[in-house]
């Protein structure tokens, strides 16, 4: 299983994962909170391959930060299930980066989950927001909603 930047409609980007035994809970399915690390790993892979580094950005004493997570559970993950989370993203206003990602079970490619997740970036002296730019190229880059 492999990471891949997309050059479809929808999506930019893809990364698949095998969910664990010890990601689901009771009822034998993934557990709420385990989605989100699937979402921020997506993420930070998402950076990486476009050529970012979190430990870089903090180093230069910016932090990314995510200020609002939306998840619509839509059909839940079992052991053992191949899925795929797909992202996409783009700027909201200013200071705002927006990552719209879901998850897809690989086998039939049921939506599982719909997600936005806002971050912003701060000074990690200050707690003051910045722009780096590195960041707005790169979301600019590979935003399927390109601004004029």
């Amino acid at each position: 299983m492999q990471a891949q930047i997309l050059h479809q409609m929808e999506y930019i980007f893809e990364l698949p994962f095998k969910v664990r035994d010890y990601e689901c809970d009771l009822q034998g399915i993934v557990n709420n909170a385990v989605y989100q690390n699937y979402l921020e790993h997506t993420r930070h892979e998402f950076l990486e391959h476009a050529g970012l580094s979190f430990a870089k950005m903090h180093d230069e004493g910016i932090d990314a930060v995510v200020i609002r997570i939306e998840i619509d559970y839509k059909f839940p993950l079992k052991s053992g299930d191949l899925f795929v989370c797909r992202l996409n993203t783009e700027r909201e206003g200013n200071l705002k980066f927006v990552f719209f990602q879901d998850i897809y079970r690989l086998s039939d490619e049921k939506l599982c989950i719909k997600s936005k997740i806002t971050a912003a970036c701060i000074n990690n002296k200050t707690g003051r927001p910045v722009v780096p730019n590195e960041l707005v190229e790169t979301i600019e880059k590979y935003s399927l909603t390109k601004k004029d």
